[in-house]
């Protein structure tokens, strides 16, 4: 169900500190951790502490969750001292989604090249 912890997921087992990760940052309602595959010099995830599968469902099921994830990115950037950053979701296989828990990526520290991929 939507909101709720599922057994199989990576990030939800980082949330309950089941699973150690580098928090940076962490709120009543999202946690920031570094990516262990980093793309740039700061690249960091910001989750919901709650279970939606992605962007979309996230959006649609709790809006004010959503925005709670992209302010919490700029918090972390500020607390990185990024001048500039890219905050990205990857939604669905084709996009490279590979945990089907909502997350954002913020990516920074270098400069970013448009288009992405």
């Amino acid at each position: 169900m939507a909101g709720e912890p599922q057994d199989d997921c990576l990030f939800c087992k980082i949330v309950a500190g089941e699973i150690p990760a580098t928090i940076v940052r962490e709120t009543d309602t999202t946690v920031a951790f570094r990516d262990i595959n980093p793309q740039a010099p700061t690249h960091i995830l910001v989750i919901p502490k709650a279970h939606y599968e992605n962007a979309a469902a996230l959006a649609a099921g709790a809006p004010q969750l959503c925005a709670d994830v992209l302010r919490e990115t700029a918090e972390v950037a500020a607390g990185e001292k990024l001048d500039s950053y890219r905050t990205v979701f990857n939604t669905g296989s084709g996009a490279g989604q590979t945990v089907w828990h909502a997350h954002a990526h913020l990516l920074g520290g270098r400069g970013l090249e448009w288009p992405p991929g």
